[in-house]
């Protein structure tokens, strides 16, 4: 049973999609082929959810799609509350997903994706920080101009569906409509998503020199491939 919003005022949501061979991470094909591709991201995925099971006094959840894979993530993630993502954009999705669990009284709401298995767990309790001192929006800036992670303190739909998702505008436009709202804003070091052969090399090296703990699953697939 997911915990209530008296045993934690703090949610972290990751957003997720079940993978699809020919579908998911694409651009990494080559040098992977489809099904690395997926067996890569499930990975992510899941490294991904034990950096928020790392951070403390969250209510942790998983915003997923398709719909008709509620299973897939309830096996995947059973400690995590199950939410589907409402919406006909990525934007509109996340601000669904976001004001839902304000409205729910969770004072502190922050959503995050899936494909930086290599984050550190200080950024994510970072946000939280920022958050319950004094900024209503926190954003964790991604190095090709997004953002890996956005925070708020209230809905705030115009940051998310006001804004060209997967443009390399992203982030810039946020702080923007953030600014137009009179909105403090917080910003987390910055980090990289999976998402090309120059952050899928990177990865590689980068989890050559990182200890054997970080990101497990991550490392013990790129090692097969």
């Amino acid at each position: 049973m997911p915990e209530t919003v008296q045993d934690h005022p703090n949610a972290l949501l990751v957003v997720a999609k079940r993978p699809a061979a020919g579908v998911t991470k694409t651009r990494l094909c080559p040098p992977l082929s489809p099904d690395q591709a997926v067996a890569l991201y499930e990975a992510m995925l899941r490294d991904t959810l034990d950096l928020v099971r790392s951070v403390r006094g969250v209510q942790p959840a998983v915003v997923y799609l398709p719909e008709e894979e509620r299973s897939y993530f309830a096996a995947l993630a059973p400690d995590f509350e199950l939410c589907l993502q409402l919406g006909a954009s990525l934007g509109h999705r996340l601000d669904n997903a976001l004001t839902q669990f304000l409205q729910r009284g969770y004072r502190r709401v922050a959503i995050m994706n899936s494909d930086g298995p290599t984050l550190p767990a200080s950024c994510l309790a970072g946000a939280f920080d920022a958050l319950a001192h004094g900024a209503e929006v926190v954003l964790g800036p991604s190095d090709d101009g997004g953002y890996y992670l956005i925070g708020l303190t209230r809905p705030a739909p115009r940051l998310l569906r006001e804004v060209t998702m997967s443009a390399a505008t992203v982030l810039a436009e946020t702080v923007a409509i953030a600014a137009q709202e009179c909105l403090n804003v917080a910003l987390l070091p910055s980090w990289y998503d999976v998402d090309d052969v120059t952050t899928l090399e990177r990865l590689r090296s980068e989890l050559e020199a990182a200890a054997p703990s970080v990101a497990p699953h991550t490392r013990r697939v790129l090692q097969c491939q």
